[in-house]
């Protein structure tokens, strides 16, 4: 089922398009075969690779399983690294050349707009589904010494000035990117490609950046990636994009509340290589499922703000395929992709 609501608007522009990290899970050497008569095999330890530069929802996702697998005790080890750059489609090609069958990276809406608009020849539907784990609220902000002290007042000039805001978000065709075209759009803006001047970027670090620069007059993204210059002051959140009030943010209100008729949150999942043997996907969604239902990951995503929106399964491998056929749908609406 999927976990995020849509207004009529998202509805019509959006219908589903529900962005994430890779973890690579590494056998010990003495594991059986998972291969053989089916059977799922213990997993020892994990390497965990964000498909993104440090500091965006995708790095966050990649360090906070790495550490709740090892600190619940369900692996031994789980270094981080990083495979930055076209919204998660360069660590998508690495995982199509895996020869380890452990090995899961953590996907979402943001890398299913990418596969799009970069024309990727790596698809999402060439891995293997194996866990939806949560879902979180965008955030748009302004600057600390913008102008701009609510969502009406931002909405309102950019209507009028268009592409003279330049906004920044993740990758173009990612959740961030839509969410910018239906402001624009729920705002009476009729030509939304020809007004939006969005700027993307690889992760929260240069959007903030971008933003503290003055070289944007907006920043959407999760409202992780926000949370902590919101609250020293440094940025301003002018709403959420969730139903209801976000964990992180909660006295920031939401579209809904300003009168805008928009609701879309991020969802973050896990996928591994295609063509795995039954036994071995068996292994990881064991992992998995002993991750969610560990302590360490409830305190996780009561920390970061997410939602828990755990699915394995035919639950989880429909949601994918619905929401990868309504983005793609959703992109040529907006002029994204022909």
């Amino acid at each position: 089922m999927t976990q995020h609501t849509r207004s009529r608007t998202a509805h019509r522009l959006l219908a589903g398009f529900a962005g994430a990290a890779v973890i690579a899970l590494t056998a010990c050497s003495g594991q059986a075969d998972g291969g053989a008569g089916g059977e799922a095999a213990a997993i020892d330890s994990v390497a965990v690779i964000a498909p993104a530069d440090p500091g965006g929802g995708w790095d966050q996702t990649a360090r906070a399983a790495g550490e709740a697998l090892t600190a619940s005790g369900l692996v031994t080890s789980a270094p981080v690294s990083n495979i930055g750059g076209a919204g998660g489609t360069i660590g998508l090609a690495s995982l199509a050349t895996e020869t380890n069958p452990n090995t899961l990276m953590v996907t979402g809406s943001v890398m299913v707009g990418a596969v799009e608009t970069n024309a990727s020849e790596n698809r999402i539907e060439d891995t293997t589904p194996i866990a939806r784990l949560t879902e979180e609220p965008l955030v748009l902000v302004v600057p600390g010494d913008s102008e701009y002290d609510t969502l009406d007042d931002f909405l309102s000039d950019w209507a009028d000035k268009g592409a003279e805001l330049p906004i920044t978000g993740g990758s173009a065709g990612g959740i961030d990117n839509i969410l910018a075209g239906l402001l624009l759009e729920n705002a009476g803006v009729e030509d939304v490609a020809g007004s939006l001047n969005y700027i993307a970027n690889s992760g929260g670090g240069e959007a903030v950046t971008l933003l503290l620069s003055g070289q944007v007059a907006a920043g959407i993204s999760g409202v992780g990636e926000f949370a902590e210059q919101i609250k020293a002051g440094e940025l301003k959140a002018l709403a959420v994009s969730s139903a209801q009030p976000a964990a992180l943010l909660p006295d920031v209100p939401t579209l809904q509340d300003e009168g805008v008729d928009v609701t879309l949150t991020n969802w973050r999942g896990l996928i591994a290589p295609g063509g795995i043997e039954d036994g071995e996907k068996e292994a990881l969604v064991d992992l998995v499922t002993s991750l969610h239902d560990s302590e360490e990951w409830t305190t996780t995503l009561e920390t970061n703000g997410w939602t828990d929106a755990f699915a394995t399964g035919e639950e989880f491998t429909s949601f994918l395929e619905e929401d990868i056929t309504t983005t793609q749908e959703t992109l040529r609406t907006i002029g994204l992709i022909e």
